[in-house]
């Protein structure tokens, strides 16, 4: 897997790029804390400048990765991302401080360009038996930003301030492009559509493509369910050390810490076990385990067993996202795995934010172990929606098929 060029490039510069964006996600949020006086609707505006484009952009990202030349789009984009932090920086100069947010959803919307890029290329040159692997090794890298990224942007920003934050992430994001330039020069591919059709014809094409095939209907599905099982929760998370646990708020840190930790576990054993067994059945596997983890957590008043459940989810959570992918890439032709991503994406951030909405409210009227059954049991409805996966994946050649 290491010797394949495609992945060790594409990985070492995924690791820069995540490096620059923990940087400077965690850099801007603390100085945009600072200089209003940690004025909520600023705050929450951060989040819509990282998270909005994913609904705005991730189809039409996904459509253009299909038409475009995978390298050159990449490294465009990294370099589109180094210039809009400079843009940034020039502002903040001007003391034009909201520039920032401006610069955060310029460089999240490029995101939804690369990523999928990035797929169509593993679809191309990694071979069906070692996606699940390269998948899983891509969910690990996930998994340490997720416990380390935090920590570094903050120590960053608090020791050096936020200009030398966004250099330093314009740094890393002009060492992502430079590292994809060692990738071959890009082929034209024969599932690569025509120029001539229109991007409303091809994003037209990409949704009735979508819903021609019954395993990626499944899959949104899946991701739809599993997406609003992640909403409900992760707000209500803070209130797990209160009203179940007695006590302070900030022991949700080590909670974080426990599921984060165990993510890393959960992608290395993940890559020593996709071969042996069919993504279908890991998927099932870590839907079932986040279900019982999930509604675990609501009604558990033990401090050790909760840091043992949110361990055990967070050790199922590569298991679905990288069999997701996993799946997405071995069941859509290589020239609708752009289009493809760009469907699933919004659907499980979609799902998740309407989750996060109606949350509060749920545990209002209800109570938080109520509100955990409710995302345990979305979480199961998503492992059921998987049988007839399951059973096709049992059928002789199905794999070939894909």
């Amino acid at each position: 897997m290491f010797s394949n060029r495609y992945v060790n490039t594409i990985l070492l510069s995924r690791v820069l790029l995540q490096l620059g964006i923990w940087i400077r996600n965690f850099a801007i949020l603390l100085y945009v804390m600072d200089v209003t006086n940690n004025d909520p609707t600023y705050v929450s505006l951060i989040s819509v400048a990282e998270f909005g484009p994913i609904f705005l952009f991730a189809l039409i990202g996904g459509t253009f990765a299909d038409r475009w030349r995978p390298k050159r789009t990449m490294v465009g984009c990294d370099l589109l991302s180094a210039a809009s932090v400079v843009i940034v920086l020039a502002a903040l100069a001007s003391g034009v401080w909201q520039a920032i947010l401006l610069g955060t959803f310029v460089s999240a919307s490029l995101s939804q360009f690369s990523q999928p890029s990035a797929m169509k290329i593993f679809k191309t040159q990694v071979p069906p038996e070692r996606l699940p692997g390269v998948m899983a090794l891509f969910q690990s890298m996930v998994g340490i930003f997720t416990v380390a990224g935090p920590a570094l942007g903050t120590v960053v920003y608090q020791q050096y301030g936020i200009e030398t934050a966004l250099a330093l992430t314009t740094i890393l994001f002009l060492g992502s492009g430079l590292v994809l330039t060692r990738l071959p020069r890009d082929a034209a591919s024969p599932g690569r559509p025509s120029s001539a059709g229109s991007i409303r014809q091809e994003l037209a094409a990409g949704l009735k493509y979508v819903r021609s095939r019954r395993e990626l209907t499944t899959l949104v599905a899946v991701f739809a369910v599993s997406g609003l099982a992640a909403g409900l929760t992760q707000p209500l998370m803070a209130f797990v050390p209160i009203d179940n646990l007695g006590l302070d708020k900030t022991f949700l840190q080590w909670l974080l810490m426990a599921n984060g930790i165990a993510m890393l576990l959960g992608g290395a054993i993940l890559m020593s076990v996709a071969k042996k067994f069919p993504p279908q059945l890991l998927l099932t596997f870590g839907l079932t385990l986040g279900a019982l983890c999930t509604a675990g957590t609501g009604f558990s008043v033990s401090v050790g067993l909760t840091l043992a459940l949110q361990a055990c989810a967070g050790f199922g959570a590569p298991f679905i996202h990288a069999s997701v992918q996993t799946l997405l890439m071995r069941y859509a032709e290589a020239g609708f795995v752009g289009r493809v991503s760009g469907v699933v994406s919004p659907v499980f951030s979609g799902m998740m934010v309407v989750g996060m909405g109606i949350a509060g409210p749920l545990k209002t009227a209800t109570t938080l172990p109520t509100a955990f059954a409710a995302g345990g049991a979305l979480f199961l409805v998503g492992a059921a929606l998987l049988l007839p996966l399951l059973r096709a994946g049992r059928r002789p050649g199905a794999a070939a098929q894909a």
